[in-house]
């Protein structure tokens, strides 16, 4: 199947959605930031068992905020954080924010992934760049932007290949469109064994990540838990978006949050790991309804865990090499 001719193939096919990335090749991690044009709906569902967030407590369904101004993914561990600070000032100066009286609050989401280790120059002192990284990203904000080697991805890294920035996207039948954003960091692998071949080839969409489809012999490898040499508590992450135009409540896009991670375990092996942080928030912006209820609500999410698998498989396939990078890229590997 192909994907309709008006759509990029990235979140931002999901209408009232901008996306902006800001990294720095020296330091080998960056942000991405999800900027809604109007407040959206939004859930997250936490997996992984080393998660590193910032006001996630408020996405529960029985919590008062509803909707989100943005999201961001960022590098840089738990200093990665800074970058929603950078995001919600200049939110704020531009009058945007939950209102309180006279005053705003842009909600801002974050979550982090580990990308210390991964020969960048991470000697900044006591000013993280993080911050300043975030307004960039903000600043970046548009309906295209790169995948692969950028934003939170510039730094990722998996078992045994380069890590990434991925996106994917569809449309139902419905007139719903469903897309996945995520950057790319497990402890494990995201192709079958130590082969070219990804976990996520059944989902392919017009050969978006190299069209080799499954093995023809799975190889003896293809279920041992490979990790990362330096595999550690809090030392990976895969962070990522599930988004959709249908109108939702808030509790029906934690239920699409909840889907979306099986994604995950189509794309990645092994996942949900003590090692991992993995973390998938849902955005709804509304512009659909949708008629059929909770049948409408398991094909959302059918398919967001069908893009999502996709999105992980071209983060990979995407990244590019660069100088001092600890990993070889699958391009490098299986050209």
């Amino acid at each position: 199947c192909a994907l309709p001719i008006s759509m990029r193939n990235l979140l931002t096919d999901v209408a009232g959605l901008k996306v902006g990335n800001a990294d720095d090749p020296k330091l080998k991690s960056g942000v991405t930031v999800i900027l809604c044009d109007q407040p959206a709906t939004a859930a997250v569902h936490v997996m992984g068992g080393a998660p590193g967030t910032r006001e996630t407590d408020l996405l529960a369904p029985e919590q008062t905020v509803e909707a989100v101004d943005a999201l961001v993914l960022s590098g840089g561990s738990a200093f990665g954080l800074d970058a929603a600070g950078g995001v919600m000032a200049d939110l704020a100066a531009a009058g945007r924010g939950f209102a309180v009286g006279p005053a705003r609050v842009p909600i801002v989401p974050a979550a982090i992934l580990f990308d210390l280790l991964n020969g960048g120059d991470k000697a900044w002192g006591a000013d993280p760049p993080y911050r300043d990284l975030g307004r960039r990203a903000l600043a970046a904000a548009s309906t295209d932007f790169a995948v692969g080697t950028a934003g939170a991805g510039a730094g990722a890294t998996t078992a045994n290949l380069k890590g990434g920035l991925g996106s994917a996207s569809t449309k139902l039948d419905n007139g719903v469109t469903v897309a996945a954003l995520v950057a790319v960091n497990a402890v494990g692998r995201a192709t079958i064994g130590d082969t070219r071949h990804f976990w996520a080839a059944p989902f392919e969409v017009s050969a978006e990540f190299g069209g080799a489809g499954y093995p023809a012999v799975f190889p003896p490898d293809a279920t041992s838990i490979a990790a990362k040499p330096e595999a550690r508590v809090g030392g990976n992450t895969t962070i990522a978006v599930v988004a959709t135009d249908a109108k939702l409540t808030k509790a029906e896009a934690k239920r699409l949050a909840v889907m979306a991670h099986d994604g995950f375990a189509r794309a990645l092996w092994p996942v949900h790991s003590p090692f991992d942080g993995d973390l998938v928030f849902a955005l709804a912006t509304g512009r659909v309804p949708i008629a059929n209820g909770a049948f409408d609500i398991a094909a959302i999410g059918a398919a967001g865990a069908a893009v999502m698998a996709r999105a992980i498989a071209r983060g990979i396939y995407e990244a590019t090499s660069a100088p001092g990078d600890t990993l070889r890229t699958w391009r490098q590997r299986f050209g």
